[in-house]
């Protein structure tokens, strides 16, 4: 690959040879690199980006769904990484201030829950309707989106303009 050219000796004065140092010619080298380069430029797989797709309905448009209370949950993010959470309607609803890194294991109680009530019917799957309060962090809503994707939610739903007041009124209660 490289190749050492060394100079041929001379002869200098008072009878001793002068040596000079040796060359290396690293051409062919280079030449590999870049050859090697390329090879793995174009086997190797680039990676690609893993984002949530979150896509929110157009405001022109009034209509109002009613979600099955029996699988519906409810997260409302509030202000230190705290969350709210509560299964059904608002109306009796046992709510309970959950830390933003805890929540997989409310998900994962709530979807136990879901499964008994409807007999592990695959159609019947839980609902989860997300709303990010004035108060939250982008960072916990994004963790939240995550926490979706790893519990194989497969429906969610953001809903930052329908916030009740029973709602605000229990998170002011928390501090939150």
């Amino acid at each position: 690959m490289a190749t050492l050219n060394e100079s041929q000796g001379r002869k200098a004065a008072k009878g001793r040879t002068k040596k000079t140092a040796p060359r290396v010619d690293l051409t062919a080298m280079v030449d590999l690199m870049f050859l090697l380069t390329t090879f793995f430029m174009l086997t190797t797989s680039l990676g690609s980006l893993n984002a949530a797709d979150i896509a929110k309905p157009d405001e022109t448009i009034d209509v109002t769904a009613d979600y099955p209370a029996s699988r519906t949950m409810t997260i409302l993010l509030g202000k230190n990484s705290q969350s709210v959470c509560y299964m059904g309607t608002i109306a009796g609803a046992d709510m309970k201030v959950v830390a933003v890194k805890n929540i997989q294991e409310e998900i994962s109680a709530n979807e136990r829950k879901v499964a008994k009530t409807h007999a592990n019917n695959p159609a019947k799957y839980m609902i989860v309707i997300i709303k990010p309060t004035a108060t939250s962090k982008f960072k916990d809503f994004v963790d939240l989106i995550d926490e979706m994707k790893i519990a194989g939610i497969k429906s969610y739903a953001i809903d930052d303009d329908h916030i009740t007041s029973e709602e605000l009124g229990f998170m002011k209660s928390k501090g939150m």
